[in-house]
């Protein structure tokens, strides 16, 4: 049995809330892969697979819909907790349908936020870390 760390993708069109979430999720002990668009995620995700990703909904060009569409058609088994600051009617049965385990607010509780994690990716099971092009930034 490995020791490795659990990794988180974070996929969130804000360079601030990018840094803010990989810091926090440091504090808890996993390895971040953050990624500024959907495009990047979903050309990392052919290769690699993170144990959980944290997906923003609102994003310009590729949204977190079409990411999920995406991995929903790709058959890409990895939990997504989907977070957004613009919750609208039907937006968390949508989500859901698509294959999204959470759907969170923000702002984020904390404790909500790892309680999500822990229940969508429980154990770690990959080896290697995502690549992705801001690694070096954000270690």
């Amino acid at each position: 049995m490995t020791d490795r760390k659990k990794v988180i993708a974070v996929l969130d069109d804000e360079a601030k809330m990018r840094l803010a979430l990989a810091r926090l999720l440091k504090t808890h002990g996993y390895d971040v892969a953050p990624f500024e668009s959907g495009d990047d995620f979903l050309k990392a995700v052919e290769s690699d697979r993170p144990d959980c990703m944290l997906l923003d909904l609102h994003m310009p060009r590729t949204t977190g819909f079409d990411v999920l569409e995406s991995m929903f058609s790709m058959r890409v088994g990895v939990p997504i907790i989907v977070i957004t600051g613009h919750d609208e009617p039907g937006n968390a049965e949508r989500v859901r349908d698509l294959g999204a385990a959470d759907y969170l607010l923000k702002p984020l509780d904390e404790s909500v936020l790892i309680e999500a994690i822990e229940r969508c990716a429980p154990t770690a099971s990959r080896r290697t870390l995502l690549q992705y092009p801001d690694r070096k930034s954000m270690f």
